[in-house]
Parts: C-alpha cells; structure tokens; sequence
C-alpha cells in the first residue's frame, strides 16, 4: 500500500491512498483525514485501506485524481517522535578515522541514535531555507520507519511487527555547527535543522524480496545539482537493521504510533557506489589527499533523492530541494 499527505492549508494535511504506480490517488476521510489518525488506529483501518487499494490499482473508484508529488508535505507533516540512527557503523569509522579519533568497540554493538526535532518537517519539494552557507550545509540520503505504539522493553523480533510504513530521508545537516555542540557534550541542536521526507510512504510488502531481515535491498539514488553523487545499496553494510534500531530507541520508554525511526546515512565499504552525504566525500578526500576539496552547499544548489525498483520506477517519488538563504 502506498500513502501521501497533500496541503489542504492545515498544519497535518490530508491522507490520500496513492496507486502502485504513483498516477492516481483518492482522498479516504471516510477512513482517516490524516496519517497520524491512521497511525493510531492502524491495526483497524489497515484492511479497509488494503481493499480501497486493490480497488484504485484497479481502476475501479471514482473521484481520484491524477497523483501530484509537488502538492505533498512531507507524509507526516510533524509526528511525536523523530530519532535517527547511525546504523552503517562504517560511515561513522570513516569519519573518526580522518580525524585520527579511534572508535569505540560498542559502537558495533550499541546502536548510535540522537532525537531530532518533528515539529517542523519540509515538505519533498520544497526549498531548505538556511541562515548561513558558513554553516556547513549538507544533505544525508537515508532510509526511515513509521511504527505503531510500540511498548517499552520490545526485543528487535517483536519490534519488527511495529513497522508499518517506509519512507525516504533528507536528514540535513549543518557540519559546521557539529563540533561546538558535541563539544557540550549534550548532543545535536541547532546542527540538525527540518528535515525532510519522501512524498509516499510504502508498505514494506511493497517491496516484495528487496525487504529482507527489517532492511531494503535497494541502491538510494543521490544527485547533486543534476549529477550522481551516489548510489550505495541500503541493504548492503547496514550494522543495525530497522528492528534492532526500533527496539534500541524503545529500550527504557514506549514509542507512540506514528513514530518515525531513521537509518542514518547509507553507505558501503564499497566506496564505487558513491556516498550518500558530503560529509563522507570529504572524509574520503581528507584521507586520500589530507584535506577535503569537495565543498558543502551553497545557496542555489539542489539535491534530489530517490529508489527505483528493479524496472527502474520510482518507489516513493522523490525529494528534490534546493537550498535557499532564509529571510525572515
């Protein structure tokens, strides 16, 4: 099943029942208006949703309309819980390791998570308004959840049974402002603005064999200013698989329904594949020739990301940004 929010001028939107292949969609407020209230209610209104499905793949409802990816907001506009992972732990080693930082052994076993903010997602094609190019501005492509309530204490098998929905991640950073606030030794703020997400969210059974053991065996597509940047296999290389990441954050407090629960940046051993943030391109340089020479994002720049399936369609639709100077 596929699910997009479009702009209806209200803060949550309102949900449409998207066609496999991303040409039609319906409104369902019969069902639910928004994706939180199908989130909160989801083990009841899944299969009336699974019937409408079949029925718009069909050509059989009336009243769709022709699917607009530009009329969405972000699938949940805002949500109770954003925590983002670090779960391609060789992502992290390759950035300690450019600056001589050894990296502790639990970082194989412990997963890395931070709490973003989810007050204030972007929109898939809207501009990422920033204050300061000084800032360090970077995009990183990831793969994210959507769960169900989820109960304190769940093990990674049980927590698997919470996932319900995938999306695409712009997950923007501001690498510039990173070192200060780790500094504090108080964690990520005002060097994690909105981020961004794709314009459906899926069913995992919508990937057939490419969802395997909680994780999607699929390149994530990155182009930067129209060229690729990157396409390494998210399913290749991932330490901490979805439910090992669901079941970590839920450890010590219940998750609420509609919780989004990311990847952190893909990435590969693999290094043919391209990277998914400029952070690593950097890295990569900095080892390779002792100081980086790729540059973080200027004003006017775009990034667009996306996952084709293995005919080469669109999956989740795209996001595609531009970043802008921000002016109050």
């Amino acid at each position: 099943m596929k699910l997009a929010t479009y702009k209806n001028g209200r803060r949550d939107g309102q949900l449409m029942l998207v066609s496999r292949d991303l040409t039609k969609a319906v409104a369902v407020p019969a069902i639910a208006n928004t994706m939180q209230q199908l989130m909160d209610s989801w083990d009841l209104l899944e299969p009336q949703l699974l019937e409408l499905y079949e029925a718009l793949n069909a050509g059989q409802l009336e009243n769709t309309v022709d699917f607009d990816q530009g009329k969405c907001e972000s699938p949940l506009p805002r949500a109770y819980q954003w925590a983002d992972g670090s779960a391609y732990v060789n992502h992290v080693e390759l950035v300690r390791k450019a600056r001589g930082a050894e990296m502790p052994a639990t970082f194989w076993t412990d997963p890395l998570v931070y709490q973003g903010g989810s007050d204030s997602f972007i929109a898939p094609k809207a501009d990422i308004p920033l204050g300061s190019e000084d800032w360090g501005i970077d995009f990183e492509s990831e793969i994210a959840v959507i769960t169900s309530d989820v109960p304190m204490g769940v093990d990674a098998k049980t927590a698997a049974s919470h996932i319900k929905l995938l999306m695409l991640v712009n997950d923007v950073s501001l690498r510039n402002l990173i070192p200060g606030e780790l500094a504090k030794g108080f964690g990520f703020f005002q060097s994690k603005p909105s981020s961004s997400f794709s314009p459906v969210a899926i069913t995992p059974d919508e990937l057939g064999e490419r969802w395997q053991d909680s994780k999607v065996h699929l390149p994530l597509i990155t182009h930067l200013n129209g060229e690729l940047f990157g396409q390494p296999n998210a399913g290749v290389d991932m330490t901490f698989d979805f439910s090992q990441l669901v079941s970590h954050v839920a450890k010590s407090r219940p998750i609420g329904a509609g919780a989004v629960v990311g990847s952190g940046t893909i990435s590969n051993y693999d290094r043919s594949a391209g990277s998914s943030c400029l952070a690593e391109k950097r890295m990569l340089e900095t080892i390779t020739d002792g100081k980086p020479s790729t540059s973080f994002m200027k004003f006017g720049d775009t990034v667009k990301i996306e996952m084709l399936d293995d005919n080469g369609v669109t999956i989740f639709g795209s996001i595609d940004q531009k970043v802008v100077e921000y002016k109050a």
